[in-house]
């Protein structure tokens, strides 16, 4: 799986895995359980990985909803 966003921003990331799912896009949110280890304060960042193959069409969608500054290299 590939990371294309690094975030703390809740309402970001379910914005993109939205947009995955109405794709058919597989992804997946990472970390989130790590909130339980730093006490719920949100400092640890979730990542925001999709499937290998389909990384440069998500992109692309990620991209045209306006989140291309959310993108990672």
């Amino acid at each position: 799986m590939k990371e294309l966003i690094r975030t703390n921003d809740a309402v970001l990331l379910s914005f993109a895995e939205s947009l995955m799912k109405d794709a058919g896009i597989g992804c997946l949110i990472a970390d989130q359980d790590m909130s339980i280890l730093e006490g719920s304060l949100g400092l640890l960042p979730r990542r925001f990985l999709v499937v290998d193959d389909e990384a440069d069409e998500a992109r692309k969608i990620l991209v045209d909803a306006g989140l291309e500054a959310e993108l990672r290299d």
